[in-house]
């Protein structure tokens, strides 16, 4: 993986994220030296779901309130089912993630995470990727969807499961040394 000494990182997730999800992009990121923090609704820890049941805590860094695409170079969506349907109703995650969009930085989404970027409005006239459970809701949403391991469309990365986690983890690594992707249009 890249060197992303100096990079900043935030991964938005609440209770019920996929433990994987959270953790790999995470650690990866972190062992190329970038800064990575968890945010959340919640304060203190969220608890992840792994699999088929309850999985392990992770601290929560920093408030959702408090978190401004400003200080950050990425923002990451992990999915699992219960966590991407609870933040798609909180209108501060929506709004941090339309900033990060308008600001045209790295937006990241695996599995169910991109229930976001339809909620957002962000992933319409966009390649994209998702577990396959949400194809249609991808479709719907005007994406044009595929069933590849990690698809990026100027700088929005989209992944379908825990076994892409290796090639999404190291395409936000490239993307963010890339910088903003100021080609970037809004949806239409």
């Amino acid at each position: 993986m890249h060197d992303l000494s100096g990079k900043k990182i935030v991964i938005v997730a609440t209770n019920g994220f996929e433990q994987s999800e959270l953790e790999v992009p995470r650690d990866k990121l972190k062992q190329a030296g970038a800064t990575v923090h968890v945010a959340s609704p919640e304060s203190g820890k969220i608890r992840g779901w792994d699999m088929k049941d309850w999985g392990r805590e992770v601290p929560v860094d920093k408030p959702i309130d408090a978190v401004r695409a400003d200080d950050y170079d990425a923002i990451v969506l992990p999915g699992g089912q219960i966590n991407p349907d609870l933040l798609r109703v909180n209108e501060q995650v929506l709004a941090v993630i339309r900033d990060f969009d308008r600001q045209k930085k790295v937006i990241a989404a695996v599995c169910h995470g991109p229930w976001l970027l339809i909620e957002t409005g962000i992933i319409k006239n966009r390649k994209a990727t998702s577990y396959h459970s949400i194809k249609t809701d991808m479709i719907n949403a005007g994406a044009h969807w595929v069933d590849q391991p990690v698809v990026t469309d100027q700088g929005i990365i989209t992944s379908r499961n825990p076994g892409d986690l290796e090639a999404f983890s190291n395409k936000i690594a490239e993307e963010v040394l890339e910088g903003r992707h100021v080609k970037r249009q809004a949806a239409e």
